[in-house]
């Protein structure tokens, strides 16, 4: 099984996208985004310096652009993808790629909604001076109690022995005065404490923008990075990529649900590497690729053909076929058989794990074709639940 994964703010360099203009087709498209977005990101990506495009208004457009563009040279047939994907995931501001990429949203909604998370960010950003220092080795849970212990928050958690925590610069310099033992600090060089509650501006404004953006449910498995559940309704996926701007990281959880659905292999969008990375530590076997530039497609291709497969979600749209949001235990919340009909939003059940417990909802109702698991039977992420026509078909 193969997941696409699109990376998140820190990744992009200077010129990046210079070698892509070769592609043709790719300058247009990145035009087009840019004109959408009121941003250059041709000149962002070709001659910007790595100041310019360090600037949180400009960087997440523009990596989000790129992710985009490069998903099309990929994909020359979008359509196509969905029967050879079988999940996807982005990194912070790489989950508006992947909520495109998994036909949640369009490239103009996702530009539109990036440019507005980057200079709401960034505005929130300015109010009081933060940061972010990523710490590398170490107990997990001694860092993250030494974290707290200064009034910080672990704002990502990456796996692989990588954890990012964030607050004011105060916190942060009480923090490196006192670091958790065997564990080795590096500042990052970002606007802000991203992922924090300091980000709670930015999450009201995009708040009020998400009731104008019209979304559809996933086509496949999309893995939510704020705990690694994998989500199918669009407006649960929307509501999270509100939500995710002030809220940590899961990417260790993200790794955790690929392992769980079984990818064998792990394809990174432009400016790959990171995560890629974060994959060789924390998914041993699986195969990875980055996709940094043209003459990476090649084996991009080879790669995709080799892993693909077909998503459940690719066979039967989200709304004839419920499926699990998470690894746990079932449990059955109706009393209902074949023929019996199910109303829109109406609880199915949960499945309980040891982290919480997640809802199962039928989002647009419909009637029972058949139930594919039972009341305690033990489910994996994105595992059918059971099978329903929809409400108007039944009617």
């Amino acid at each position: 099984m193969l997941v696409v994964v699109a990376p998140g703010q820190g990744s992009q360099t200077p010129g990046f996208l210079a070698p892509w203009l070769e592609v043709p087709g790719f300058e247009d498209r990145l035009r087009w985004l840019s004109t959408v977005s009121g941003i250059d990101l041709v000149a962002h990506g070709t001659e910007s310096d790595a100041d310019t495009i360090r600037d949180t208004a400009v960087a997440q457009p523009l990596l989000v652009g790129a992710g985009l563009v490069t998903l099309l040279s990929l994909f020359p047939k979008p359509g196509e993808a969905y029967g050879k994907v079988g999940a996807g995931a982005g990194h912070s501001v790489g989950e508006i790629t992947a909520a495109v990429g998994a036909g949640v949203m369009t490239a103009e909604q996702a530009m539109v909604l990036v440019r507005e998370r980057g200079r709401a960010m960034a505005e929130a950003a300015a109010i009081t001076p933060t940061g972010m220092t990523a710490v590398l080795g170490g107990d997990r849970d001694e860092v993250v109690a030494a974290a707290e212990k200064h009034g910080l928050t672990a704002a990502n958690e990456n796996g692989a022995g990588q954890i990012v925590v964030a607050g004011t610069l105060e916190q942060l310099e009480a923090f490196a005065a006192e670091p958790p033992a065997k564990a080795r600090l590096r500042p990052l060089q970002v606007a802000g404490a991203f992922h924090t509650e300091h980000m709670a501006p930015a999450v009201g404004h995009l708040a009020s923008l998400a009731k104008s953006i019209y979304v559809h449910d996933t086509r496949l498995r999309l893995i939510s990075n704020a705990d690694g559940t994998v989500v199918h309704s669009g407006r649960e996926v929307l509501k999270r990529l509100v939500t995710q701007v002030s809220s940590p990281v899961r990417w260790d959880l993200c790794m955790q649900t690929m392992a769980e659905i079984g990818v064998t292999a792990l394809l990174e969008l432009t400016p790959g590497g990171t995560l890629t990375g974060l994959a060789k530590r924390g998914l041993p076997g699986v195969e990875t690729l980055a996709l940094n530039t043209p003459d990476d497609l090649p084996a991009a291709w080879d790669l995709i053909e080799r892993h693909a497969t077909v998503a459940p979600t690719a066979q039967s749209p989200t709304w004839r076929l419920l499926v699990s949001p998470a690894k746990g235990t079932f449990r059955l919340g109706v009393e209902s058989g074949p023929g019996d009909a199910l109303r829109a939003g109406e609880p199915i059940g949960a499945v309980v794990n040891l982290r919480d417990e997640q809802p199962v909802l039928a989002p647009h109702g419909g009637t029972v074709v058949e139930w594919l698991v039972e009341d305690g039977d033990p489910v994996s992420p994105g595992q059918p639940i059971v099978r329903l026509h929809p409400e108007a078909a039944s009617a």
